[in-house]
């Protein structure tokens, strides 16, 4: 230990030896469990990742890059642009290893406020997920499988219609049903809350591999043909991409949200097994990265060569359409497959918000019930149950209502990416003796990389001049946003350093 060093480990221990007297009344209180393996690590992000949004919007996709070419570049080049990042990610959890994962990173690095203000937008980020995937089920049962006869009471009771989309009564109860079940399992530990994720990231699997199969029996390369075309978008009837670059560019700004959840991982760091190996945990991340990016290019080849593309990217949910047509066991198959395994993701984003809650509570700077931890599952339940609340409300308000939250939430993710670079960077100066169990490829080169590629990603959604950067109602709700945020900081800091009474204690016994 150098002398710098030192002094930061005494300061340390003065800091806690300080707080010794308040801290004791917690000792006695559950803790998070110390369980998960590598493996079930890896599968928590995975399934996070690739959720059902390439069944959903690989057409988009399509669209937005003038072609599958294009789009396949793009994801191609995010994929890249990402290794770095999640290098940095690797570094700080190895180093860190702890619930909350980002926030406590931050922290360490730049202090309280930074800290709170990255959780907190985090914290939507990852929260509005999981609304989202409630409505894909909701969705897909009302739109889809209630097309089947079998299947036609789906749509026999509708409730209203919100924003000229239907709500109908057993979709909805279908989905609530679901997410209860997803809370269930949350509730239950970490354990099955990781064999949930291992369970449905096979399913979603074996779905990718029926449409591999049915491309190669009657996809052709040909179809992905041209290479790049202008095509008007179907709503605004106006083109997306006027050029090749262009195409690139339109799908590089919206594609990292669709790697969102490789950072779930950091979440869940304090729930490792015992005598984990940090050094091999470094490479989890990356993998993780480099699997999605792999399964991205695999469904966009597939889907951008079953039909030719500007046939198929006109209908609407249309890769569906395309398998409809192409085999109707195949379809069924794929359909069920994506509506459950919209939990997949729903599992995942659940767990990590509840833990980025969590350590915004340990802090401080949320309400301290939200660090309740509780005695069977040893998870944060208090925070499970209002984050089950916000998913709940998904499925009666329908996907136009949510739609534009996730250009918020793609900007949330994005900056947590730019914070954790820098924090990785500033703490190699900072505390160049942090024991570091897994160091960034290329040192201080390489997270500088790091720092400049979240940097150019936060530029293309947050500069007012490109096209896909916030909306002015964008800015809007990120103005409203904070302002709940740092509400509920006040209040929370209140409740803490609360005034002593004249026995001396807290009001909260501290």
């Amino acid at each position: 230990m150098t002398g710098s060093s030192s002094q930061h480990s005494g300061d340390a221990s003065a800091h806690a030896a300080a707080h010794a007297e308040k801290a004791s009344f917690k000792s006695d209180k559950p803790s998070l469990k110390k369980v998960l393996s590598l493996w079930d690590l890896f599968i928590i992000a995975f399934g996070a990742t690739i959720g059902t949004s390439w069944a959903l919007l690989v057409g988009t996709w399509i669209m937005h890059g003038g072609g599958p070419l294009p789009t396949m570049y793009a994801f191609l080049l995010v994929t890249l642009i990402l290794i770095p990042v999640g290098a940095a990610f690797s570094e700080l959890t190895a180093a860190m290893p702890v619930a909350g994962g980002i926030v406590e990173h931050v922290h360490r690095a730049f202090g309280e406020l930074p800290s709170f203000i990255c959780g907190w937008f985090l914290l939507l980020s990852n929260a509005i997920i999981c609304p989202w995937e409630a409505i894909v089920i909701s969705r897909l049962l009302s739109t889809q499988l209630s097309q089947f006869p079998i299947f036609s009471w789906l749509t026999s009771i509708k409730l209203y219609t919100i924003l000229n989309t239907d709500i109908y009564l057993w979709p909805v109860l279908i989905s609530v049903g679901c997410c209860l079940f997803v809370l269930n399992r949350n509730l239950r530990g970490v354990i099955p809350e990781a064999r949930l994720s291992s369970f449905l990231s096979k399913t979603l699997l074996i779905g990718m591999a029926i449409v591999i199969i049915s491309t190669l029996s009657v996809g052709s390369e040909t179809n992905a043909l041209p290479t790049f075309a202008s095509v008007p978008d179907i709503a605004s009837h106006t083109p997306v991409a006027l050029s090749l670059p262009h195409g690139i560019v339109a799908v590089l700004a919206l594609a990292p949200f669709y790697y969102a959840g490789f950072d779930t991982i950091t979440m869940h760091a304090e729930e490792a097994a015992q005598g984990l190996n940090w050094s091999k945990f470094g490479k989890v991340i990356s993998l993780a990265i480099i699997a999605t990016g792999c399964f991205y290019l695999v469904c966009i080849y597939s889907f951008g060569t079953i039909l030719p593309w500007r046939e198929f990217i006109q209908h609407a949910d249309p890769a569906f359409h395309a398998l409809k047509h192409f085999n109707i066991h195949v379809y069924t198959v794929m359909l069920f497959i994506v509506i459950f395994g919209s939990l997949g993701p729903m599992n995942a984003f659940l767990a990590a918000s509840a833990r980025i809650a969590y350590a915004l509570a340990k802090r401080h700077q949320l309400p301290a019930l939200l660090a309740h931890i509780d005695d069977e599952g040893h998870v944060p339940n208090v925070a499970y149950y209002l984050l089950i609340l916000l998913t709940l409300i998904g499925p009666f308000l329908g996907h136009v209502l949510l739609t534009p939250l996730t250009s918020i939430a793609s900007a949330g993710f994005i900056f947590s990416c730019l914070m954790s670079s820098y924090a990785c960077l500033y703490l190699r100066f900072k505390e160049p003796d942090l024991a570091r169990p897994y160091r960034v490829p290329a040192g201080k080169i390489g997270i500088t990389i790091s720092c400049i590629n979240s940097t150019l990603l936060f530029i293309f959604i947050a500069l007012p001049l490109v096209s896909s950067s916030l909306s002015a109602l964008d800015w809007l709700f990120v103005l409203f946003w904070t302002f709940v945020g740092f509400g509920l900081r006040k209040l929370a800091q209140n409740a803490y350093y609360d005034p002593l009474p004249p026995d001396g204690r807290g009001i909260n016994g501290r």
